[in-house]
């Protein structure tokens, strides 16, 4: 490279040195990539972008502060041509889809960064999407699926958090029979046995944070 604006200035946003240091040893390596910056929360993501200005920002999604979800929307509201490729160890259909509907052009798993994190990069900075192949088989996998309504996305979260369900009637003023309804309507979309099932599946498609 003839100069260095010629390169993909890159900004790296985990909460975990390590990652942030492996990623950095990695973009070492590329002759036509640079680290600019490094942030180990959403907020101070927002702060780092906004001075350094990267063609691409890599994001992780669980952080203290602010998580990347927010950082994301924040930054893609302040600078709405800002490149930004989400890494996470969430391979949830509901969780990628937030995050692709929010404007992240990418979506790679941490467990296969060695192989796919350099081309994800050098696809995102010339205007194409990165999906990892993992997480585009969670999206096919329930493409088809039936969604949860907004009120049985929060009976299950209610479910999840360890609520029974004349408990979960009090809190959300509804009747039990009301309820035990949305129950059973999440079972059968989520393919789940019974309850316990239902929140794990709420847990590993991002439908539920705990």
């Amino acid at each position: 490279m003839s100069a260095d604006t010629e390169l993909i200035r890159i900004l790296v946003v985990d909460d975990h040195p390590l990652v942030r240091e492996g990623i950095a040893q990695q973009i070492e390596l590329e002759s036509d990539m640079t680290l600019v910056a490094e942030a180990p929360n959403g907020r101070e993501a927002i702060q780092q972008f906004r001075t350094h200005r990267p063609n691409i920002t890599l994001m992780d999604l669980q952080m203290p502060e602010m998580g990347g979800l927010d950082a994301l929307i924040a930054i893609r509201n302040e600078f709405p041509e800002a490149r930004i490729l989400v890494l996470t160890t969430y391979k949830g259909d509901v969780q990628i889809m937030r995050a692709l509907k929010a404007g992240a052009r990418g979506y790679l798993l941490k467990n296969s960064l060695n192989e796919e994190l350099m081309g994800a990069i050098r696809a995102v900075h010339a205007g194409k999407r990165a999906l990892s192949a993992e997480a585009s088989v969670e999206i096919a996998q329930h493409a088809t699926d039936e969604p949860l309504t907004p009120a049985e996305l929060r009976v299950l979260r209610l479910i999840a958090e360890g609520h029974s369900n004349k408990e979960i009637a009090a809190q959300l003023s509804v009747s039990e029979e009301t309820v035990k309804g949305q129950v059973r309507n999440i079972l059968t979309k989520l393919g789940a046995n019974d309850r316990t099932h239902a929140a794990m599946i709420g847990v590993a498609r991002g439908m539920v944070e705990l």
